[in-house]
């Protein structure tokens, strides 16, 4: 019997190979393709760079990505100056005005919600019929208006409940509303276990923009 390091190497082998029999039998039964509506939500950092992460991830297979961004629209970030660089893949819509906190004008937040939104919506609606604008589409921040009611929460859901069968939509933003996750096929919330911020280290850039 063969050992190394204490391990009998055949009983690991064999292990091995039943796991990926296991793996194979459960992906055979995985045949669905259809657009997914995937949420990024949570008090913790990360829910725009994952968004971020997987429009270069179709950037690199070749499909064409919207972005509309709901609150950082007055900010230079670094993902928009890259995604900046595929003009005939991309499509960027930064339509935010900052977080009400900063702007203190509630009929001026909720203007800037809507016309992002209907900017959104424009985007969704040219994903339908044969020759689809996009594959993908992310909504930057939507949680935020959503939540402070900029926006018509129960119709938002519903319209991208009937998005195009095919088209991936991307949500981010802390505090995603019940309707939003149940509408959701894919829900990834960010915990926030420590962050510098706490610390005093104020943003930075390549980091936070």
């Amino acid at each position: 019997m063969t050992e190394d390091n204490g391990i009998d190497i055949e009983r690991a082998n064999e292990k091995a190979k039943k796991r990926k029999e296991s793996k194979d039998k459960m992906l055979a039964k995985k045949t669905i393709e259809k657009g997914l509506l995937i949420v990024h939500t949570g008090p913790g950092k990360g829910k725009s760079t994952a968004a971020f992460g997987l429009a270069l991830r179709a950037i690199g297979n070749g499909m064409k990505v919207g972005v509309v961004q709901f609150v950082k629209g007055q900010w230079g970030t670094g993902e928009r100056t890259v995604l900046e660089k595929f003009p005939d893949q991309v499509t960027i819509k930064a339509l935010g005005e900052g977080f009400s906190w900063e702007t203190q004008d509630r009929e001026r937040d909720i203007r800037a919600a809507e016309a992002a939104w209907a900017a959104a919506k424009e985007m969704i609606d040219a994903c339908r019929g044969d020759n689809p604008a996009y594959d993908m589409v992310v909504l930057d921040e939507l949680n935020i208006p959503l939540r402070y009611d900029h926006l018509d929460g129960a119709a938002v859901v519903d319209f991208l409940k009937g998005r195009p069968p095919m088209l991936h939509v991307v949500v981010t933003g802390r505090n995603a509303s019940e309707a939003m996750i149940e509408a959701a096929d894919l829900v990834t919330e960010m915990g926030a276990v420590k962050h510098p911020f706490r610390d005093g280290v104020k943003a930075q850039k390549g980091i936070e923009f």
